[in-house]
């Protein structure tokens, strides 16, 4: 009977879960709901803050230092996949380490951009006091460019924010792939494991 080895803790698999789930809720109430579509916004954000403080002192697979990988380890691990004989890793491989970093940078931007949008649209929320960009020059700023300065302001904000969902929502895909490839390689669940929170040594 194989060893059975537990790397991933509570915090990381309900991290995981939850943040599949407000991220669709997010993304299916962003033209319904406002208020469902901040709040779990707001969830993602404070979930990111304790990942990263998760990150540096938490469990061994948890921690960044043991799956932020080297330029070496990802060329080692792209090539065993193109021979078809990846090394096999309890915890991330180093391409889900990179998605893992990719997640965390881009769920970021996503939230700020989220939150400064609804300050410049709305007047709310934590960045509703902090400076406004202006994309037009002071020297311009006149009675006759007031207003378009302002919606320019609203429509740079939106494209970030879109842009980067839209990026997030590709992350996520490769992700899929990358989950469904890796379990075919080493024959595992890597789904399983992230519910029960044990591998096979």
């Amino acid at each position: 009977m194989s060893e059975k080895v537990y790397v991933w803790d509570k915090f990381v698999r309900l991290f995981h879960w939850l943040l599949v789930a407000l991220f669709a809720i997010s993304y299916i109430s962003a033209e319904e709901v406002e208020w469902l579509h901040v709040y779990s916004g707001y969830t993602i954000a404070a979930l990111i803050v304790l990942r990263i403080f998760w990150g540096l002192i938490g469990s061994r697979y948890a921690r960044f230092s043991d799956f932020v990988p080297s330029v070496a380890s990802t060329r080692a691990y792209i090539s065993g996949i193109t021979s078809g004989k990846p090394t096999r890793y309890l915890g991330h491989n180093p391409l889900g380490g990179l998605m893992v970093v990719a997640f965390l940078v881009m769920l970021t931007l996503i939230t700020l951009s989220g939150m400064k949008l609804y300050a410049v649209e709305e007047g709310k929320g934590p960045l509703a006091a902090a400076p406004q960009i202006h994309l037009i020059s002071q020297a311009y700023a006149h009675e006759g460019y007031e207003h378009e300065d302002e919606g320019e302001g609203d429509e740079f904000w939106k494209e970030i924010h879109e842009f980067s969902v839209n990026l997030m929502v590709l992350l996520i895909l490769l992700h899929v792939a990358g989950v469904v490839m890796s379990s075919r390689l080493h024959n595992e669940s890597l789904v399983k494991s992230m519910l029960t929170g044990f591998k096979e040594k």
